[in-house]
């Protein structure tokens, strides 16, 4: 199959600045990349007045909570999670979260996401979703040792990575998730952090996202969260996503540095739940690789990438004081190629270049607002948001083009999510 992309604004991603060009698409990988290519394809995708970019990364995500979004806001994190997430979380069953998942992937196609870290459980049911939708993801299932259940979630989690790492066309990947400092102790995150040295999995782990856990981490250990993970070995032995890294001191940074993997910055949800701004200057300062994610939709609301763009750009410009801080095309890359780095998945996607597999979207400029074009990348990281995409393509597959789903029902996933969401949280 070969898919020709003519005529539209190019956003690489790379050093070289947008130009008006072509992207011939063979296979999953794009084939070519030049100013007018004269081949015979399959089909003709014209793209006059769009950007193409190469699609968006969600570093961080918990794709069923979708059908929790809008159910708890206004509430600090503890009483969020304590009154109502834990609650509606235990009513979900596989099914539900496979929809949950799906509606999360469909909310991801249709606002330029073609790949997603996610934690959570039932992570087989998100794996179909991530199958049968035609995304790229990397799936953990979250692991907590708060108390003793027989090694069932270790079990869980290495047979997560048996079963689906490299499946799906090669679209899903793998990790190892011990949810947090707070809620893994030194013995069993140690044994964590030995299989990733051994079987070369990354972790992903939540760090230092509220005050309150810096706190329980000093009152336990007499250390912060980050000193927490550094002596147990972790950033030595291991590529690590660290999502959040809000309540990070000058010396917990230093210890990020020269780390594999890096930190996934999620400013709508820290921002939306009080809980800080992330020292994303300080850490790239550092060579602390950032990318962004949303987390779930039930502290999010939106699993919106450009809002994130735009958010964590604007948070390092207040924080400072400073309008230089994080520009425009920062913050693109973070959205992007920094993201893919996160996931280790930065040799295949990312940027748009000869050889990378086809991911890439396609923005619909043609608007008032997105109008004149003085500087594209500008207007990407300011202006866009996830309305704008017109079209996405994983792995040279369209999902979407002309804003419709071309591998999900959307009519019978939104009356599968309605219907799920009342009986959940009815009650809590």
């Amino acid at each position: 199959m070969r898919t020709l992309i003519k005529q539209a604004t190019i956003v690489t991603m790379k050093e070289e600045e947008p130009f008006v060009g072509d992207i011939l698409i063979e296979g999953d990988s794009i084939a070519e990349i030049g100013f007018a290519i004269d081949a015979a394809a399959d089909e003709v995708i014209p793209a006059d007045g769009m950007a193409a970019m190469p699609g968006l990364v969600n570093a961080h995500q918990h794709s069923p909570m979708s059908l929790l979004r809008g159910f708890s806001d206004d509430l600090k994190l503890m009483e969020w999670l304590d009154r109502k997430m834990l609650p509606a979380e235990a009513r979900m069953t596989p099914e539900d979260i496979y929809w949950g998942a799906k509606l999360g992937i469909a909310e991801m196609i249709k606002s330029g996401t073609t790949a997603f870290a996610d934690m959570y459980i039932h992570m087989d049911e998100i794996a179909f979703a991530v199958e049968e939708t035609g995304i790229r993801a990397s799936l953990t299932r979250g692991l907590v040792f708060a108390e003793d259940d027989g090694g069932r979630r270790m079990a869980e989690a290495l047979e997560l990575i048996e079963r689906w790492s490299g499946k799906a066309e090669g679209r899903i990947t793998t990790m190892l998730g011990p949810h947090s400092p707070y809620m893994c102790p030194p013995e069993p995150l140690s044994r964590v952090i030995r299989l990733a040295e051994e079987t070369g999995v990354p972790i992903h782990i939540h760090l230092a996202e509220t005050k309150e856990e810096t706190v329980k981490i000093r009152d336990r250990y007499g250390l912060t969260p980050t000193e927490y993970l550094a002596h147990a070995g972790m950033f030595d032995r291991a590529h690590v996503l660290l999502a959040h890294g809000v309540h990070l001191s000058r010396k917990d940074v230093r210890l990020l540095a020269g780390m594999r993997g890096g930190v996934a910055h999620n400013p709508v949800s820290n921002l939306k739940l009080g809980c800080g701004i992330a020292p994303v200057t300080e850490l790239r300062h550092q060579g602390v690789v950032v990318g962004l994610g949303t987390d779930g939709a039930g502290s999010a609301t939106s699993v919106d990438m450009f809002e994130q763009i735009k958010a964590a750009s604007w948070l390092q410009k207040l924080d400072y004081g400073d309008p230089t801080k994080l520009p425009a095309r920062q913050a693109l890359r973070m959205g992007t190629i920094e993201g893919a780095r996160l996931l280790r998945i930065d040799g295949s996607v990312g940027t748009l270049e000869k050889g990378k597999k086809a991911d890439l979207i396609l923005i619909d400029m043609r608007k008032p607002r997105l109008q004149p074009v003085h500087r594209l990348e500008s207007l990407l990281a300011y202006g866009a948001c996830g309305a704008d995409a017109d079209t996405t393509i994983v792995n040279g597959k369209l999902l979407m083009r002309g804003r419709k789903l071309l591998t999900i029902d959307e009519d019978e996933l939104l009356r599968q999510a309605a219907r799920r969401a009342v009986r959940i949280v009815d009650g809590i």
